[in-house]
């Protein structure tokens, strides 16, 4: 049986502008993916253990990579740029594209992506962009799970209701995981990595 992953032994692996650039390493990945301020950068933190090895943007959207942040040598956790940046310049919003797309439809290394991480905030719930990122992964028949971030914003009965809105939204497949997750409490974090586990076969040395 392979020994634990150890989280605290991270680096950020790649920071790419460019497919090309994208690790080659044979380990599985786990894609983030999320609007521009959804919390992907805290999540990250929180799970690995850390206060700013990812790092929170002033702009949201204003970062245009994707960045692969190397655990143990036995995991990547693929942070993809932020998306629903809607007042950031043309060129902006078709580099976004091209590269998140580019990741998806022409990554040499799509067979390593266990599967993909969907944030939403929950106190917004599913925008539109979300809508069509979970559409695009259930037509390509990638596996994801639902992380709704911030919960800790929301008082018990808002919380309650958009849960459960989001866990009933029609574009999200059924039995399709939610966790709920506060970055400031970590609440969720073991569930999230614990999903992960499970997703990739490994294990976490906490």
């Amino acid at each position: 049986m392979a020994s634990p992953v150890i989280l605290q032994n991270v680096n950020l692996r790649m920071t790419a502008g460019e497919i090309r650039q994208f690790p080659s390493d044979a380990i599985p990945q786990i894609a983030l993916v999320g609007r521009s301020n959804v919390g992907k950068s805290s999540l990250i933190n929180s799970l690995l253990g850390r206060k700013s090895l990812a790092r929170v943007s002033s702009a949201p959207g204003k970062t245009i990579t994707v960045n692969f942040y190397e655990i143990d040598k036995k995991l990547f956790l693929v942070d993809l740029p932020g998306y629903g940046f809607a007042k950031r310049p043309k060129e902006d919003q078709v580099k976004w594209q091209n590269l998140t797309d580019g990741f998806f439809t022409k990554n040499p290394n799509i067979d390593r992506l266990c599967a993909v991480a969907q944030l939403v905030d929950s106190r917004i719930g599913l925008t539109p962009d979300d809508e069509a990122m979970v559409d695009f992964l259930n037509q390509v028949g990638i596996p994801y799970f639902v992380i709704a971030t911030k919960v800790d914003k929301l008082n018990v009965t808002e919380r309650k209701k958009n849960l459960t809105a989001i866990l009933e939204h029609p574009v999200l497949a059924e039995g399709t995981r939610i966790i709920p997750f506060s970055a400031l409490k970590n609440e969720g974090r073991d569930e999230v990595l614990g999903c992960i586990a499970t997703l990739t076969g490994l294990s976490f040395r906490k």
